[in-house]
């Protein structure tokens, strides 16, 4: 008995003076990995990572939160990449859910375990930022040698907690950086970051959420209430608190947020139900002045619940089977598309015009299938085409009414420009449908078609949008997945996300390959941003076609950002430039 009291006081002595100089949070996480986890401050473990299959159940269960979070995390990545930052979403087990880091270090990010899948539990990990982040539910920093155990010295990790509407821990918030100045003091703007993240995350997981509530945000000063508020509560129809953002909490709570919910608005502050609506928009940010129990003053800005309207729908045009499979719902596309089916049933030459992969041969199938019932398509390329192929091709179609579709009319040889004409005129069965990769003004522009040729094969054009300015996005996904799989898998918000990110320089072609290989990896009828195939591409689309992409997004800057890889702020930019904003 005797050796074992001696034994732990021994112990003791010698945490305090590793503790000696640390803070008091991180002193008393390495007393809780030496004396409750059993851990040696000398160990060299490297990072704790879970499997593929663990890491899709827990995205799975975190899946609205990572939606929510990332536009913020993009946001935030982008503030802070020039300093070698890495971004980490963690769930409340300790487990990175989501990660932002430079792809140039992704090696060292991965060994480090700043990356996706690792554990960062307390108990796995020692003294790490979001381990003593989650058992704190404080923001904190550990700073180099604060870390537990030889493996993470070199990082500093400044990690902040995010709460659910109800105040429990749902997620933690994690900035760190591989290597950092000595001072733990440097840093200070890191933590300032992913606090005021972590709030604006709070804030907008509980937008989302009470749509059909009152929600009452919160600020300390008149200038920010409208555009940054500091907390924010729901109520229902009673005036009864039914969600809270964590610093609302702390303001209504009982200091630490506890029995919030269920609370009449009126017992914690000089406001009832009814008076919510005069503290809307359309007063000034300081009249709307709200005064709590404790004397303290705050300010408010009320949002009403949405009511769900449900908007007149335009009369239902039963198009031919042929041409709905080519477009969900976009206005452009069903202008084009009513035109095409005017067209199918007439002689009318057709250009079709569009990028790589924009699904011109589709078209013109539609077009054959819906005009020409029962005849033959004969699909050739143009590039290569010989006049003894073209004449070849012709006589076996005989004298059936037929559709000639040449792709990409621009490869077309001398020879074969030459002789089309004639071709064409002793084959009045024949109708040509042709496509072209380029704009069709430079299509009759110096080296390219003559007029006799021309007018035989482009009596009109119509034009295929790319994949970027459509605004039919999530029906073609849906689409394309049914008919890849039997069960049709579910796509997270945030691989759909992801996927409406990027450029899609190859268009359908490019975005059906894409699901192709993310069917193949997912796992349980669920496809997550791990089972997307590395993005080719990382920039946005054209700044030409900023105005056209945002007629596509409904002039939705938000939406257009998210198509285009940029935050909003970029977007405003850009019209700006363009002349198309303020």
């Amino acid at each position: 008995m005797k050796a074992a009291v001696e034994h732990a006081n021994e112990i003791g002595m010698v945490l305090d003076g590793l503790a000696t100089g640390r803070d008091a949070p991180v002193a008393a996480s390495w007393r809780r990995c030496v004396e409750t986890y059993g851990m040696d401050p000398a160990r060299d473990e490297p990072a704790h990572i879970v499997t593929e299959t663990e890491l899709r159940e827990h995205r799975q269960q975190a899946e609205h939160l990572i939606a929510t979070a990332r536009s913020g995390l993009q946001s935030l990545f982008r503030q802070v990449a020039g300093q070698n930052y890495v971004l980490l979403l963690a769930d409340a087990k300790g487990v990175c859910v989501d990660y932002f880091g430079d792809p140039v270090f992704e090696g060292e990010l991965r060994r480090s375990g700043l990356y996706l899948g690792s554990n960062w539990a307390e108990d796995l990990a020692g003294t790490c930022g979001v381990g003593a982040c989650i058992v704190t539910g404080q923001p904190i920093t550990i700073h180099q040698s604060d870390h537990f155990g030889l493996a993470h010295t070199p990082l500093s990790c400044t990690s902040a907690p995010i709460y659910d509407t109800i105040g429990q821990l749902a997620a933690v918030l994690d900035i760190s950086l591989l290597r950092s100045p000595q001072p733990k003091s440097s840093q200070n703007l890191a933590m300032s970051l992913v606090t005021a993240s972590a709030r604006r995350v709070e804030m907008a997981n509980l937008m989302a959420r009470s749509r059909r509530e009152w929600v009452l945000r919160l600020s300390m000063s008149p200038e920010f209430l409208d555009v940054d508020p500091e907390a924010a509560i729901t109520l229902d129809g009673s005036g009864r608190i039914t969600g809270y953002t964590h610093g609302a909490g702390a303001l209504v709570g009982t200091g630490d947020g506890g029995g919030v919910i269920g609370r009449r608005i009126d017992t914690v502050m000089s406001v009832s139900i009814d008076d919510l609506p005069d503290l809307m928009r359309d007063r000034p940010t300081e009249e709307r002045v709200l005064e709590l129990n404790d004397g303290r003053r705050l300010f408010g800005h009320a949002i009403a619940p949405q009511v769900t309207r449900s908007a007149p729908r335009p009369p239902v045009h039963a198009r031919p089977s042929a041409f709905a499979a080519l477009a969900g719902p976009d206005q452009a596309l069903d202008a084009l598309l009513a035109q095409a089916e005017r067209l199918a049933a007439t002689d009318v030459a057709i250009l079709i015009a569009g990028e790589t992969g924009v699904g011109k041969e589709r078209l013109a199938r539609a077009l054959h299938t819906v005009g020409r019932v029962g005849g033959r398509f004969v699909s050739l390329a143009a590039g290569g085409l010989s006049v003894g192929d073209l004449r070849a091709t012709v006589a076996a179609v005989g004298e059936a009414r037929a559709t000639l579709f040449l792709r990409a009319v621009e490869d077309l040889s001398p020879e074969v420009r030459t002789a089309l004409p004639a071709v064409l005129d002793a084959h009045p069965n024949l109708r040509p449908v042709s496509s072209t990769r380029l704009d069709p003004s430079a299509l009759r522009g110096e080296g390219g078609l003559k007029p006799e040729l021309w007018f035989r094969l482009a009596q009109t054009t119509l034009r295929l949008p790319p994949l970027r300015l459509r605004a039919d996005f999530d029906w073609l996904v849906d689409r394309l997945l049914r008919f890849r799989t039997a069960d049709s898998p579910r796509l997270t918000p945030a691989a759909r996300d992801a996927l409406k990110g990027r450029a899609w320089g190859g268009n359908i072609r490019e975005l059906a390959a894409a699901l192709d290989v993310a069917v193949a990896l997912s796992d349980g009828g669920v496809i997550d941003v791990t089972d997307l195939p590395a993005d080719p591409e990382h920039a946005a689309a054209l700044e030409e076609d900023l105005e056209a992409m945002l007629d596509a997004c409904g002039w939705n800057m938000a939406e257009a950002a998210r198509r285009l890889g940029v935050n909003r702020s970029t977007v405003l930019r850009r019209m700006r430039r363009a002349g198309l904003a303020d």
